[in-house]
């Protein structure tokens, strides 16, 4: 009996955390507070990037701050409620709800906000490493895209090198899990870069 309690709280959480992923909040701030729907302006995105392009600066802000929780919160269910399983696992399964939200058709965002939470509640030093990594990354090309995919890119080389001396196989597989989501979601804008016609970050409204 207690083990099929345990089977049924790792089964809630990994479903609370694919709903948490799901939350579309770009799609919602969009609606409530500007009466519109932002997969029909900029890229069509729900992600962070697009919502700073539509909705302008304070909102975007929120939003990526919403994203990044998403996979924060996610992470740490699994140690809160001493569930058994590996807490990157449910981070996994809210990016997943992330780019592919239940609530908003299963077209969701590009993975990176919500990616960056996981790492976030697992390794802070990595995460504030990675933020500055893209902050200086976009400071100096103006492409969001490129900042996300070279952040992608060093995670996976650092998460080589740290499994080489640590062991952390879940970690490894995550990261590299991850590193492939970015690059999937970046697909189109990874050969709009290659052909020098990927948009340069313009974050649309200053409120």
């Amino acid at each position: 009996m207690k083990r099929e309690i345990e089977k049924l709280i790792q089964a809630l959480i990994l479903i609370i955390a694919y709903l948490l992923g799901s939350i579309p909040s770009g799609l919602i701030a969009g609606k409530v507070f500007f009466g519109l729907d932002i997969r029909e302006h900029g890229s069509g995105n729900l992600g962070a990037t697009n919502s700073f392009r539509v909705l302008g600066k304070k909102a975007g802000t929120v939003v990526t701050a919403v994203d990044i929780l998403k996979g924060t919160v996610a992470t740490l269910l699994p140690i809160w409620f001493d569930a058994g399983i590996h807490p990157l696992i449910a981070g996994l399964v809210a990016v997943i709800g992330h780019m592919f939200p239940i609530f908003a058709g299963f077209r969701g965002g590009k993975a990176v906000a919500t990616s960056a939470g996981v790492l976030l509640a697992y390794s802070p030093l990595v995460f504030l490493f990675l933020v500055a990594i893209f902050v200086i990354v976009l400071l100096l090309t103006k492409y969001v895209s490129l900042a996300s995919v070279l952040a992608a890119t060093v995670a996976f080389i650092y998460a080589i090198i740290h499994t080489i001396y640590t062991n952390d196989l879940p970690f490894l597989a995550a990261i590299t899990a991850i590193f492939f989501f970015v690059l999937f979601r970046h697909r189109a804008n990874i050969v709009r870069l290659k052909n020098k016609t990927e948009p340069k970050a313009s974050f649309g409204k200053k409120n």
